[in-house]
C-alpha cells in the first residue's frame, strides 16, 4: 500500500479500535485488497460527516 497524506478528520487509533470488529473482514478467495478498510471508513467519513 502506498503512504497517504494524514488529514485531520481521518480516525484516530482510538477510533478505528472501537470501529474494527464491526467491519467485516474481506472474503477469503479474491483478488487481495488495494485499500485497507480503515482507509474506506475514512473516504465514507468524508461523503457522510
Amino acid at each position: 500500500m502506498t503512504l497517504r497524506r494524514y488529514y485531520p478528520s481521518d480516525l484516530t487509533d482510538e477510533e478505528w479500535a472501537l470501529l474494527e470488529p464491526l467491519i467485516p473482514a474481506p472474503k477469503p478467495g479474491g483478488l487481495p485488497a488495494k485499500v485497507s478498510r480503515r482507509e474506506i471508513v475514512n473516504a465514507i467519513q468524508k461523503v457522510f460527516p
